[in-house]
């Protein structure tokens, strides 16, 4: 089974090797047809401390790293 890649941008650096990063996809409404933005927000591992808020990075599907932690940044 192929591993999801999300792309987003890192919001806030939380702790030793993670990051928060928001994920933005467009979608449209079930009942009035328009299209929406919709956000949500995962926790990645960086392993490097090597990415910097603001950056644009690709997040990939990984095992579970702690309670809330289960996707890894790649360059």
């Amino acid at each position: 089974m192929p591993k999801r890649v999300l792309t987003g941008k890192i919001i806030k650096k939380t702790g030793d090797k993670t990051v928060s990063v928001l994920v933005t996809r467009q979608t449209t409404h079930p009942i009035y047809k328009k299209i929406i933005r919709v956000s949500k927000k995962y926790l990645a591992h960086d392993e490097n401390n090597s990415s910097s808020v603001g950056d644009h990075v690709k997040i990939v599907e990984s095992k579970p790293l702690s309670k809330r932690k289960s996707w890894e940044i790649v360059i």
